[in-house]
C-alpha cells in the first residue's frame, strides 16, 4: 500500500539520481524583465449587447490536487489567480513563469477526489519539487523508472487504485480546501476586469477510461462540499446532484473534459450501465453539460484520422494513449466532438432525441496553477515528469519512451466566450448558450453566424454583427428551416492573434444524415489566403507553405493573412436532411514547444517539429422541421 505515496516519490526520484553533467536551461537565471514585473492593470470593456470576446481557462490544478502535490506543485489557488491575471509565479521546480499577458477569466478546478488530501499528509514545508530541483543543479541525470511510473503516475486513476495509494479520503480536510478554493476565486473576482469561477474537476476513471467533468458554478452560491466519484463514477448521478443544487440557487453547469482518452465511453450510444438512452438521457444531459472540452495539455479531442480519412487536418494534435499503466490506444468512436455531433445526428434521425448538441471550448488542464499554452514558452503538465527542457527532451532523466507521454503533451487550450461582459452571470449564460469556441492557445478572433435573411454583402456592412444578430443566430445556435429550400447564408469572419502568426485558411466543416439516418462529413475551404482557390476536382486548397526555420525555432509572416472572412451557402444543401456546421481556422506553420525547447539545448527537434494551430467554432444545426429549436 502507498499511502504515503507522496513521500516516497520524491525520496525515489532523488535515490534514483546518477551522474554526469547536464546542461538544462530552464534552471539558468532567467533575464527577462517581464519575470520580475507585477501584474499588468486589467481593462475593464464594459456592456456591449453586440457582445465582447474574452479569453480564458476552466481547467487549472493546483496542489490541492492529489496528482499535481505529488509530482511536484505547491502552488495555490491564489498562485493560479496570479498566473492568469498576468503575474508571475513560481514553478513546482523554482523557476519564476508568467504568461505573455492576461487571461480574462479562469477557474481553479481542482480534483475533488482526495482534496487538499495529498498536500496535508505531505505535512508543513514538505516540498518536492526544490528537492528533485536540488537533483537537476547537481549536474546529475534525474532516473525515473517504469516501475516508478507504474507504481504512481498510474496509480491515481480509478477509484480502486486511487484507494491503494491514498486510502480513506478525510472530509474535514477536504473541506478546508474547498473552502480555501472558494475563497481564493471571491478574492480575485473582479467583475468587469476578471472573472474567477468557483470549481472543481469531478474524475471518474471507470477501467481507466477517463470521463471526468469540469463543474463550473455561476456565482458564489455552492455547496459546503464537491460532489466526488467516490460518491459515484456514474455522470447521472453527478447531474442528479448538480440538480440538486440548482434547487437549492446553485447553478453550475458539468464541462467533460478532452474525450480522447476516455476508451469512447464519454460519447457513447448507452447510459454508463449499458441501458438503452432516451429522450429524458438525452434533456438531463444537455441541460448539464452544454460545451465540451476539446482542446487541452492531452491534445485534441475535435478529430481523430481512423474518424475523419478525408481530413487532411484531422492528425493535429493526437493523444490517444490510455492514461493507464499498461497503455494502449484509446478507442476513437465515442472518443472525438465531431464523431458525437453526428451520433447525435443519428440519434435524433432514429429516436427523436439528440444527447450530444454541445458546444466547444478549449483549456489547459494545466496541473502547474498555470495555463501552459504558449508553445515558446510552454512549461509543461507535471514538474516531476516534464518540469524542465531537459526533462521533456530526455537529456536531465531518464524515463523509458513507452512511458515517456510528456512530448506528446500539447501546449494547449483557451476557452473564448462571446459575452456582453465580464462577470459571472454573462460568461455562464454564454457558456450554457454555447456561443463559444475553442483555440489551441492562439488568440484567433472568430465570428459565425448563419439565417436565411443574409445578402452577399452582409459582412461589408457598417454595423455588420448588430445586422447578423438580428437576421441569423451565432455559432452554438439552431436555424429551423423557413419556407424556403435554398441554403441558409453563413458569415464567417477570422482574425489573426495580434501576438501570433497569419491566417492561412477558413473551413466549414458540415455534418448530416441521409435519408437512411447514416451520418456524413464534408470540409469546405471557404476563404484562404493569397488568393488561392480550391481546385474543383478535389474541392481542396493548395497548401499555404512554411516560414519555419526548425534548427532556430523561428517563422515569418511573410505569408498567410491577417484577416480572411466569407459568406458562403451549401452547394450540396438538402433542406430535409438535419445537418450541423462549424467553422475551423488555421494559422500558417509554427514551431511546436518541442522544437523551441530542441533548439535551447541545440539538438535536432523530434517530429512534428512544426503545427498550424487552430480556432474551433461551437457548430450551428439546422433542423428541417418547422418546430421550436433545441438549445
Amino acid at each position: 500500500m502507498l499511502r504515503s505515496g507522496w513521500k516516497w516519490i520524491a525520496a525515489t526520484a532523488l535515490l534514483l539520481g546518477g551522474c554526469g553533467e547536464v546542461r538544462d536551461p530552464t534552471l539558468e537565471p532567467v533575464s527577462d524583465p517581464r519575470f520580475g514585473a507585477p501584474p499588468p492593470a486589467l481593462r475593464d470593456l464594459g456592456y456591449d449587447a453586440r457582445r465582447n470576446l474574452f479569453w480564458g481557462d476552466l481547467h487549472i490544478h493546483t496542489s490541492y490536487s492529489y496528482d499535481a502535490y505529488t509530482f511536484g506543485v505547491t502552488a495555490l489557488p491564489d498562485d493560479a489567480y496570479v498566473y492568469a491575471k498576468g503575474g508571475t509565479i513560481q514553478h513546482g521546480l523554482g523557476y519564476p513563469i508568467r504568461a505573455s499577458r492576461p487571461l480574462d477569466f479562469a477557474a481553479v478546478t481542482d480534483h475533488s477526489e482526495y482534496l487538499g488530501l495529498a498536500r496535508h499528509r505531505g505535512g508543513p514545508g514538505n516540498d518536492p519539487g526544490a528537492r528533485i530541483r536540488e537533483v537537476l543543479e547537481s549536474g546529475s541525470r534525474l532516473r525515473i523508472t517504469a516501475n516508478f511510473v507504474h507504481t504512481s503516475l498510474f496509480k491515481m486513476g480509478s477509484r480502486e487504485t486511487r484507494e491503494e495509494t491514498f486510502g480513506e479520503n478525510d472530509p474535514e480536510v477536504s473541506a478546508r480546501a474547498w473552502r480555501e478554493i472558494v475563497a481564493a476565486a471571491e478574492r480575485h473576482d473582479e467583475p468587469g476586469r476578471f472573472t474567477a469561477f468557483i470549481g472543481y474537476e469531478w474524475s471518474s476513471m471507470p477501467g481507466e477510461a477517463n470521463l471526468h467533468r469540469n463543474v463550473i458554478y455561476r456565482s458564489d452560491r455552492v455547496p459546503d462540499l464537491p460532489f466526488s466519484s467516490r460518491d459515484s463514477d456514474d455522470p447521472e448521478d453527478l447531474w442528479r446532484a448538480l440538480a440538486a443544487q440548482r434547487r437549492q440557487g446553485m447553478d453550475a453547469l458539468a464541462i467533460p473534459h478532452n474525450g480522447n482518452v476516455s476508451q469512447g465511453r464519454m460519447y457513447e450510444r448507452v447510459r454508463f450501465d449499458g441501458s438503452a438512452l432516451d429522450a429524458d438521457y438525452a434533456a438531463t444531459r444537455m441541460e448539464n453539460e452544454p460545451i465540451s472540452e476539446i482542446l487541452q495539455v492531452k491534445g485534441s479531442s475535435e478529430t481523430h484520422p481512423i474518424l475523419s480519412s478525408e481530413d487532411e487536418f484531422a492528425a493535429f494534435e493526437v493523444y490517444d494513449q490510455m492514461l493507464s499503466a499498461r497503455g494502449g490506444l484509446s478507442e476513437p468512436r465515442g472518443g472525438y466532438a465531431r464523431h458525437a455531433l453526428r451520433t447525435g445526428l443519428e440519434l435524433s434521425a432514429s429516436e427523436g432525441f439528440n444527447p450530444y448538441r454541445f458546444g466547444f471550448i478549449g483549456s489547459s488542464d494545466s496541473h502547474n496553477a498555470s495555463s501552459s499554452v504558449e508553445e515558446d514558452r510552454y512549461h509543461g503538465k507535471l514538474p516531476l515528469i516534464d518540469g524542465t527542457i531537459g526533462m521533456r527532451l530526455g537529456t536531465s532523466h531518464f524515463l523509458p519512451r513507452s512511458q515517456n507521454r510528456g512530448l506528446n503533451w500539447s501546449a494547449a487550450g483557451l476557452a473564448a466566450v462571446w459575452a456582453e461582459e465580464n462577470t459571472r452571470t454573462a460568461l455562464f449564460d454564454a457558456l450554457r448558450r454555447k456561443e463559444t469556441y475553442a483555440t489551441s492557445g492562439p488568440r484567433i478572433r472568430v465570428r459565425f453566424f448563419a439565417g436565411w435573411g443574409f445578402e452577399a454583402s452582409a459582412l461589408d456592412g457598417p454595423d455588420w454583427v448588430r445586422d447578423a444578430y438580428a437576421g441569423g443566430v451565432p455559432m452554438g445556435g439552431s436555424l429551423v428551416r423557413e419556407a424556403t429550400d435554398a441554403s441558409p447564408l453563413f458569415l464567417v469572419a477570422a482574425a489573426k492573434d495580434p501576438l501570433g502568426a497569419n491566417l492561412d485558411r477558413i473551413q466549414i466543416v458540415k455534418g448530416w444524415t441521409d435519408g437512411d439516418g447514416v451520418s456524413h462529413e464534408r470540409i469546405y475551404d471557404v476563404s484562404a489566403s493569397g488568393e488561392r482557390l480550391a481546385d474543383p476536382a478535389t474541392r481542396r486548397v493548395q497548401p499555404v507553405g512554411s516560414t519555419v526555420d526548425v534548427a532556430r525555432a523561428t517563422y515569418e509572416n511573410t505569408i498567410g493573412a491577417t484577416e480572411l472572412r466569407a459568406t458562403w451557402s451549401d452547394p450540396d444543401f438538402e433542406p430535409s436532411q438535419e445537418a450541423f456546421y462549424y467553422a475551423r481556422v488555421l494559422e500558417i506553420p509554427t514551431p511546436r514547444w518541442s522544437t523551441y525547447d530542441a533548439a535551447a539545448l541545440g539538438v535536432p527537434p523530434p517530429e512534428p517539429a512544426t503545427l498550424q494551430e487552430r480556432a474551433i467554432t461551437s457548430a450551428i444545426w439546422y433542423q428541417p422541421g418547422l418546430r421550436t429549436p433545441a438549445r
